[in-house]
């Protein structure tokens, strides 16, 4: 299956628009950040970040364990409901948003609060998301204001342009790099989930 999705992220920097499309578990994700274009591509082993505008990226080779949970039939992205049942979320209301029946769910815990809003189907396709860190006092909403899915994709949308200068390294290079100085290369890592495997770090 394919998908497509747009989304509009407030948070304490300000606003961030991004366009998602997946092709099976290949993702492609353009978000505009400070007048940046930072594209991310998610392709087999390989994660890739770049940014349009100065021609640099990263390519890290992904962790074994989010490898092996890619499937042709789960979405990489917009899976906010999956994530938060999995951890221990609750369905607190219902309503209904713009004439469709939606569900509300919500987890509060040590990290914070997290409450979401999907659609009241089979497809639970997420709404709105909202976020308060408990150590930082920072709160956060990412709003999916466009769905869309049936779309012809070629397999070429989710490979990277070979004009990029990418900066390559393995994903044990990436987590040391990260926990030294925390930024590594030239193009922030907006998906890390996609990445690595949660469960075993």
């Amino acid at each position: 299956p394919t998908w497509y999705a747009l989304t509009l992220a407030r948070g304490e920097l300000g606003l961030n628009v991004t366009h998602f499309w997946s092709k099976g578990s290949n993702l492609r994700a353009e978000t505009v950040s400070a007048g940046h274009k930072i594209v991310t591509l998610v392709t087999g082993p390989w994660y890739y970040a770049l940014d349009e505008l100065t021609g640099y990226g990263l390519a890290i080779r992904r962790d074994a364990g989010a490898v092996a949970r890619d499937a042709p039939e789960r979405r990489p992205f917009g899976n906010e409901y999956e994530i938060l049942m999995a951890q221990g979320a609750e369905k607190v209301g219902q309503d209904t948003l713009k004439g469709r029946p939606i569900e509300i769910y919500r987890i509060t815990d040590g990290q914070g609060r997290r409450e979401l809003w999907v659609t009241a189907d089979d497809d639970k396709l997420t709404l709105r998301v909202e976020i308060f860190d408990r150590m930082s006092g920072k709160k956060g909403a990412t709003e999916y204001v466009v769905w869309d899915t049936g779309l012809t994709l070629p397999d070429a949308f989710f490979e990277p342009d070979p004009d990029v200068a990418f900066e390559r390294m393995e994903f044990e290079e990436y987590l040391q790099r990260s926990a030294e100085s925390g930024a590594v290369g030239p193009v922030p890592v907006l998906y890390p989930t996609l990445l690595h495997d949660a469960e075993s770090r």
